[in-house]
């Protein structure tokens, strides 16, 4: 049953309403982020997620602690849900030391290995090798865990994202690739970059199960990411989701935003992800004004106590500004 599709049960509405709840905390902490962008209180370059969060929310849901997470620039959202703390990346955002990545890392590096969430990736398609190399380390040590790495669609042209579903199949590695297609790498459309733009067809050229998702709906991207995991997990192989998505800004802070048209971003405002889960809860039910008034209290609330801890941090000492440049080694 799919939150566009069909009436949503009294058995989906809990799971629902949680998904709802996720997708509402990614949507404010970027709303901050771009208000505190404008207020000059962080800086560099800010990727906003806002339109993609059922991507993040339906796939994250299903993974385990000791899993592993790889994301792209573009990672608020994902390390938000896979557990680093709103207040840490807040942080981290504003090069404070008492960000996630001590203020070394900004917007487009977030990294927490207490979560396993290994990036925030700057490069384009630079997450997929690691992603390999990480699930090759827990096959080989017979760990039953699944690697999820997250890219674009714009990483398809790179060769980083042929090697990588070449070894991942060739030695039945257990990742899930999620190729989050929201049709632009940049300000470049997919048909002017792609000559076959349907991306589960290529990654099933590899011999991995793929198969496309509409990334829109987050009950849909939710059963499509449990079967994926699922499989991965049994030792089924690597498995690919295409999800087709669309983020609403534009690429990033500095875009100008010239290469899509008005009425399309118009029609995809009409999918908004929130929107869609809410009005279906609503229509079976399940969903009382009071219970969403308290949802966006709960995601409010969160972000305010964020964007607070960040304001109270600190840039790092100047005398530290060296440190970390060679590991640091204890007693031998």
């Amino acid at each position: 049953m799919t939150a566009v599709a069909g009436r949503i049960s009294a058995d989906q509405a809990a799971l629902a309403r949680h998904l709802l709840l996720q997708m509402l905390r990614v949507r404010r902490l970027e709303e901050k982020c771009v208000e505190l962008y404008s207020e000059a209180k962080i800086r560099g370059f800010l990727h906003v997620y806002i339109g993609e969060e059922a991507v993040a929310a339906g796939v994250l849901d299903n993974l385990q602690g000791e899993d592993a997470v790889i994301a792209t620039y573009r990672e608020r959202g994902h390390a938000l849900l896979r557990g680093v703390p709103a207040g840490a990346i807040l942080a981290e955002m504003y090069g404070h030391v008492q960000g996630c990545c001590r203020g070394r890392g900004g917007s487009m590096h977030l990294f927490d290995a207490g979560t396993r969430f290994f990036g925030g990736n700057a490069i384009v398609a630079g997450g997929l090798p690691l992603a390999v190399g990480l699930a090759l380390a827990d096959k080989m040590a017979g760990r039953s865990r699944v690697t999820v790495c997250f890219f674009g669609e714009g990483a398809v042209a790179e060769g980083e994202f042929h090697e990588s579903l070449n070894l991942a199949a060739l030695w039945q590695l257990p990742v899930l690739f999620c190729c989050e297609n929201n049709l632009y790498a940049m300000g470049t459309a997919l048909g002017r970059s792609e000559s076959q733009t349907d991306i589960a067809l290529k990654a099933a050229g590899y011999e991995l199960a793929a198969w496309a998702v509409d990334g829109m709906d987050v009950l849909v991207v939710h059963e499509a990411a449990r079967r994926a995991v699922d499989a991965v997990r049994s030792g089924a192989g690597p498995h690919f989701l295409e999800l087709r998505t669309y983020r609403f800004r534009a690429h990033s802070m500095f875009d100008p935003e010239r290469y899509r048209e008005k009425a399309e971003v118009a029609h995809w405002l009409e999918r908004d992800p929130i929107t869609l889960l809410r009005n279906a809860l609503g229509d079976a039910d399940q969903l009382a004004e009071a219970q969403w008034t308290e949802l966006q209290r709960e995601a409010d609330a969160e972000v305010a106590a964020a964007v607070e801890f960040a304001e109270a941090g600190t840039p790092e000492p100047v005398e530290e500004l060296t440190r970390f440049v060679y590991s640091e080694r204890g007693p031998q």
